[in-house]
């Protein structure tokens, strides 16, 4: 069966990660991302809180930080192929070099920061080309943060409601190709603009449920004025750096779950795009680029 449309076109690869010399099931995949050799890193719940990381043939490399995670939730690579990633119910972001060694800590580990401040259950963290991060947080508090290089919080902003700089659960935030916050707001059902400062500029309505976003670098997905959202309930979408629908698909997903969600999702320099499910066990997906 073919996924997608135009000159975006996929098939499914139902058994990657799963075949002889990967594992028998994923379990609850929270989080994917691809490193600069297309090594793909998948962020475990369950069975066991860890970072599974896996060859481009789907064979299982290595495993760590078994006993490191309370609630793994977002992670993401900068272009040093360090990890940055958010344990949400320890309320931190950890910068971790490919093997697992730590180089930061933002935040204070099992204490949820006071209203306003962070952490409170944080979904993302992303670090720009000048070295700032920005940090969605998330499901106990409805803010984004802006961090310097070195952790110091520079501002925040973002409060509960549906309206401008408002947010039901600010799910993802990436920086995209035009300088461009954008935060998933997921319970909203839309995508926020904002400029690096915090200031609002902009939305894109009418989407399902929208888990996050992946932004193309080192040449990952084959173009670089595309982005492409996991949307959670089944579908994936390529959008234009305006927001326009260029390729979509849904499809169910193979745990034994009705419904699916696509929680998390990246794409390798071929183009293939890596979906992490948290549709109960053995939810994740590779969808080959034809």
């Amino acid at each position: 069966m073919i996924f997608g449309e135009g000159t975006y076109t996929y098939e499914r690869d139902p058994s990657w990660g799963r075949r002889e010399g990967g594992v028998p099931a994923f379990g609850v995949s929270q989080g994917v991302a691809c490193d600069s050799r297309d090594r793909v890193y998948v962020f475990v719940r369950s069975p066991r809180a860890e970072i599974l990381i896996f060859e481009p043939d789907g064979r299982l490399r290595d495993r760590w930080g078994l006993g490191n995670f309370y609630h793994p939730h977002g992670i993401w690579f900068n272009e040093r192929d360090e990890l940055l990633v958010t344990d949400r119910d320890r309320h931190v972001v950890v910068r971790y070099t490919t093997d697992g060694r730590v180089r930061q800590v933002i935040g204070t580990s099992g204490q949820a920061g006071p209203p306003d401040q962070p952490f409170n259950q944080p979904t993302k963290a992303v670090e720009t080309t000048d070295g700032e991060i920005y940090v969605s947080d998330g499901y106990g508090q409805f803010r984004v943060h802006r961090f310097d290089r070195q952790g110091k919080l520079i501002r925040s902003w973002g409060a509960k409601g549906t309206g401008p700089s408002e947010f039901a659960l600010p799910h993802d935030v990436v920086v995209d190709q035009r300088n461009r916050v954008l935060v998933c707001d997921r319970e909203n059902g839309r995508v926020q603009l904002f400029d690096r400062s915090g200031a609002f500029t902009g939305e894109w309505r009418d989407l399902l449920s929208p888990m996050e976003i992946f932004v193309p670098t080192r040449g990952q997905g084959g173009r670089s004025d595309v982005l492409y959202l996991a949307e959670g309930r089944g579908r994936i979408s390529i959008r234009s750096l305006e927001g326009e629908k260029i390729a979509a698909w849904e499809y169910q997903s193979v745990a034994p779950r009705r419904e699916n969600a696509a929680h998390s999702i990246s794409v390798d320099s071929r183009g293939d795009v890596y979906i992490a499910e948290v549709t109960g066990e053995n939810g994740f997906q590779k969808f080959v680029r034809q």
